[in-house]
């Protein structure tokens, strides 16, 4: 422990002093940056440029969340620990969140006062029951009821009113009138839940470079055994499964211009990449704002996505979203006649501050855990195929966060998470064909790489993308189209020992 504090205050120290050694030019594009000063600006865009050679590391390159970084050994706690700068209160705070995001909840009416409004349908009674040791969710395995897994419900909008409410982005989707926003399986006592679904799959042989070849799994859902009648026949329906908590402050941090600095929706410099940014508006201030949260980046802070998971996925009311019902929508008569936790003396909200509160600081502050064999050779070569076929136009390695970001562990960072935090095309064979918000039916956010090589460490699985589909990092490669479908044709086409390399590489990270 000692050692890893050491590294971490190496960090930050050697990460100022670099800036201060370099020269202060022009302000490397960086004019949007309103946190930093002139010299700030040229000594960071020197800071964030490219590798030059690939026969080494780049400075702080292992210390991917900067100095919060957790040095600690890996295992199969890896996500679960404290940013690694944090001050003892928010550690104390931090510790408090954490019980509170494995707590089990329960229906209503119950002794344990302060734990009841379970539901009446959810999907887990827990935070950590669906982000199993802060991780990555998976498909359920047969015969098992999906609980990391879930399916997002919506359908077109149906009137005038519907049309010009997601128009101007008070809402993002019109949920299916029966089911709601959400498919939920499980209930409580002396209530059925919403369904089941089945998964089949369709393999897609796909040929490789070398002789080999890899097989993909396409997956088909089938709804059955609905609860509550039939659903809207235009009912769209999308897979999702839980991601990764950790790092997720540090990408709230992250400056809006940088994300929007990056967009190029009509693709005005010919590279095949228009990714664009989502527009949401902040449930706090009701402005719009950069999403950045969620597969869709329909979430604009941590907080908005920790009451929209306390809501659909638990069914518990909190100051942001106060209906003690949940996702129980008024057809639901049923569930909406169940006993709920709004209590006379404790308030209306099921969870109110600080639970919310500390939830959200324990959502903001879990932390990247430190790469590993980050100089390999093999690795090197990996991470130099990763630029050369052109990922990194997505997956952009690294950011400076801003000066004014609200908790001072997450400013003026050097962060490596691997995404552009936009909205791409990602082709037909990844398409859910349900729009939310900005996103279209083939648009997806640059899921944050960082971390993912300890996914199979962390929650035993090696189960990637939104579904869950792709059984190892080289299918969800494959997997990859439209914008991305260049770069994809690349890795596929190469030499074995290249695409080896690549992914060594990201099992690194």
């Amino acid at each position: 422990m000692r050692l890893g504090l050491r590294l971490m205050a190496l960090n930050s120290a050697l990460f100022c002093i670099c800036l201060a050694a370099l020269p202060a030019a022009a302000d490397g594009g960086f004019s949007h940056r309103d946190d930093l000063t002139a010299d700030d600006k040229a000594r960071i865009s020197r800071v964030l440029a490219p590798p030059a050679e690939f026969d080494r590391p780049e400075r702080f390159e292992p210390m991917q969340g900067g100095a919060g970084t957790s040095t600690r050994r890996p295992s199969r706690d890896a996500f679960s620990h404290a940013n690694a700068n944090l001050s003892f209160e928010e550690q104390h705070d931090f510790k408090v969140g954490n019980g509170l995001f494995k707590k089990l909840w329960t229906s209503s009416p119950s002794s344990t006062r302060a734990s009841d409004g379970l539901g009446p349908l959810y999907n887990a009674r827990s935070c950590q029951g669906c982000h199993l040791k802060d991780g990555r969710g998976r498909p359920p395995l047969p015969g098992e009821k999906a609980v990391s897994l879930f399916l997002r419900l919506s359908i077109p909008p149906q009137s005038d009113a519907q049309k010009k409410a997601l128009a101007a982005k008070e809402i993002l989707r019109v949920p299916e009138p029966t089911y709601g926003g959400q498919f939920q399986a499980f209930a409580v006592h002396g209530l059925a839940g919403e369904g089941r679904f089945d998964i089949e799959t369709e393999d897609i042989v796909v040929p490789l470079g070398g002789g080999e070849t890899a097989v993909l799994q396409k997956p088909v859902y089938r709804i059955r055994d609905l609860g509550f009648g039939e659903m809207h026949p235009d009912t769209l329906i999308s897979p999702r499964v839980a991601p990764p908590m950790i790092g997720l402050g540090l990408l709230q941090a992250i400056h809006p211009g940088d994300i929007q600095s990056l967009a190029d929706p009509e693709d005005v410099d010919g590279d095949g990449i228009s990714g664009k940014v989502s527009r949401v508006r902040d449930p706090a201030t009701g402005d719009l704002t950069v999403g950045r949260f969620g597969w869709k980046a329909s979430n604009p802070t941590i907080r908005a996505q920790t009451a929209g998971a306390f809501s659909g996925d638990i069914g518990i009311s909190t100051p942001d979203l106060p209906d003690n019902f949940g996702d129980c929508t008024d057809a639901q008569a049923a569930c909406r006649a169940m006993p709920h936790g709004a209590q006379e003396d404790l308030g209306v909200s099921e969870a109110p501050d600080p639970v919310m509160e500390l939830v959200t600081f324990y959502s903001e502050n879990l932390a990247v855990p430190t790469r590993r064999d980050f100089d390999d050779t093999d690795v090197l070569a990996g991470k130099q195929v990763f630029y050369e076929t052109g990922c990194v136009a997505c997956h952009r390695p690294k950011y400076v966060t801003s000066r004014n970001a609200d908790n001072p562990a997450h400013r003026f960072q050097l962060i490596w998470p691997y995404t552009d935090l936009l909205l791409h095309d990602m082709g037909e064979g990844l398409a859910d064909h349900r729009p939310v918000g900005d996103a279209n039916g083939r648009e997806w956010r640059t899921p944050p790489l960082w971390g993912i090589g300890m996914t199979e460490a962390v929650n035993g699985h090696t189960r990637f993308l939104h579904d869950g589909r792709a059984r190892n990092l080289l299918e969800a490669v494959l997997w990859h189209g439209g914008e991305a479908r260049a770069a994809r044709d690349k890795v596929a086409a190469m030499a074995p020992d290249r695409r080896r390399a690549l992914i060594r590489f990201l099992e690194s990270l």
